[in-house]
């Protein structure tokens, strides 16, 4: 390129940009991140977030604490506990009670994702994950209510029994069913709620029913 040799940039032409890197500009706190902390504290933080979500659900009322930080540890060990406690019944086909605990496994997912993917068609503004959290955290009642039944169980199945069982049942899923509404109440239509809110009724109907009519071999 002879030509090249003839250019010359002047003095008065400004250079833009910055070639100089920033010392001091972040503070540590702002570059630390869950991969500098150890691994206990990880898990103390997120154990701590769970049994937040628990207390929140327990004490149903208008928030977005499980919107905000949703996550799906929580449900998916009130899904193993409750299928744990179901397995072994007399309705089971197998003695090891497998068919029973991948049934209950099986009902809850696919409830909790047909009950949003309802919520979504009919306007929902939250998103596909905030609802399973918020539903699967609502099984929290139920799950309650089935250690409650197993445990008076052990002292006999007679109508006291029932009674007992019954009314145990019927009050947690009253209020895992107003617990849910509750959270996601302000995330639908006004003029739809009734459409998303009979689905919710009917998916811890069919949990409490289960829970209910449990009887051990």
């Amino acid at each position: 390129f002879p030509g090249l040799a003839d250019v010359s940039i002047s003095q008065d032409i400004p250079v833009e940009g910055e070639i100089t890197v920033p010392v001091g500009s972040h503070s540590p706190d702002e570059d630390y991140s869950t991969l500098d902390e150890p691994v206990r504290d990880t898990i103390m933080r997120d154990l701590r977030a769970v049994g937040k979500k628990f207390v929140h659900v327990m004490y149903p009322r208008k928030s977005s604490a499980l919107l905000r930080d949703w996550d799906l540890w929580g449900p998916l060990v009130l899904c193993v506990s409750l299928a744990l406690m179901l397995q072994g019944g007399s309705a089971d086909s197998k003695d090891d009670g497998g068919p029973q605990f991948a049934e209950v496994f099986v009902i809850i997912w696919f409830g909790a994702v047909v009950i949003t993917l309802n919520s979504k068609l009919l306007g929902g503004t939250i998103s596909f994950f905030q609802s399973l959290c918020v539903l699967g955290y609502c099984v929290l009642p139920l799950t309650v209510a089935m250690l409650v039944c197993r445990l008076v169980l052990l002292a006999g199945a007679g109508t006291i029994s029932f009674i007992i069982r019954l009314i145990v049942v019927v009050a947690m899923f009253g209020w895992s069913t107003l617990a849910s509404t509750a959270f996601l109440a302000d995330s639908q239509p006004p003029n739809r709620k009734a459409l998303v809110v009979y689905p919710i009724f009917l998916f811890y109907f069919v949990i409490s029913w289960m829970i209910l009519t449990f009887t051990p071999q």
